[in-house]
């Protein structure tokens, strides 16, 4: 039967580089991604977890190569982008997934410190690596661009200002990036997690999660790595090239609910 669309849905045969694949939602992302037929460059500074990930989608039978990398490095960022151009010959994905967090009230001892290395991380890295992957992108026929922020991007919590400012600035480097790039046919979009079961909450105690998610989530409950994964893989597909500049929410609702 002939199909009435006319629109790609799959990312089989691309190349996609997907920062912090060694945990968590980029994990999540990176095996998600290689089932659906891309072809998968990690990055991560923690070798362990992700010589771990390398190797499950390698024994999976999919395509992926891992970099370690810190991405307070600059010049390495620039470096490990290009190798993973050469080695694939070319990128048509790039997303910005690797975090960190600092809690820091404004008036500590290491709060400066807290404010370079969160915002380095989460925001001044992801315009380094646009930087670097921009020549391959512009090669690609469907070039996708997704950067994580998160909820704390749309509002804030208490002794977190250093996470919650990149994570905003995420959000308007996104819709700017999108502005400056949409003549090229390039998208940029951005993913705002909310509750996740992740490393970076795994040392919330269950009973307060739980308690935190029926108060706060119209869904009542924590979300997992992969709901968040499908999110952005919805936003790289070939057929989404009308959509960019969003900041789409994956947090069980919890930014539309009032009581």
């Amino acid at each position: 039967m002939t199909r009435l669309s006319k629109l790609n849905r799959s990312i089989a045969g691309k190349t996609a580089i997907v920062t912090g694949a060694g945990s968590g939602m980029g994990r999540a992302t990176a095996h998600l991604f290689a089932d659906e037929g891309a072809k998968v460059a990690l990055i991560d500074v923690n070798e362990a977890g992700l010589r771990q990930v390398e190797s499950e989608i390698q024994e999976a039978g999919y395509e992926c190569h891992g970099w370690v990398l810190d991405l307070l490095d600059r010049d390495g960022i620039t470096r490990v982008v290009h190798e993973i151009g050469a080695h694939f010959g070319g990128i048509d994905i790039l997303i910005n997934n690797a975090g960190i967090s600092i809690p820091a009230p404004i008036d500590s001892d290491h709060y400066v410190d807290a404010w370079d290395k969160v915002v380095n991380v989460l925001l001044t890295a992801q315009t380094l690596m646009v930087r670097a992957a921009l020549p391959f992108l512009r090669k690609s026929e469907s070039a996708r661009i997704v950067n994580i922020a998160s909820t704390e991007g749309l509002g804030a919590t208490k002794y977190g200002s250093p996470y919650t400012a990149a994570k905003t600035g995420v959000i308007g480097l996104t819709r700017s990036m999108a502005v400056e790039f949409g003549r090229e046919a390039i998208t940029v979009n951005c993913v705002c997690p909310g509750p996740i079961n992740t490393g970076m909450t795994q040392a919330i105690d269950a009973n307060d999660k739980m308690i935190f998610a029926k108060r706060r989530t119209a869904l009542g409950r924590y979300g997992e790595p992969e709901e968040v994964a499908h999110a952005t893989l919805s936003l790289v597909l070939p057929a989404m090239q009308f959509v960019t500049g969003v900041a789409l929410p994956a947090d069980g609702g919890l930014t539309i609910k009032n009581a």
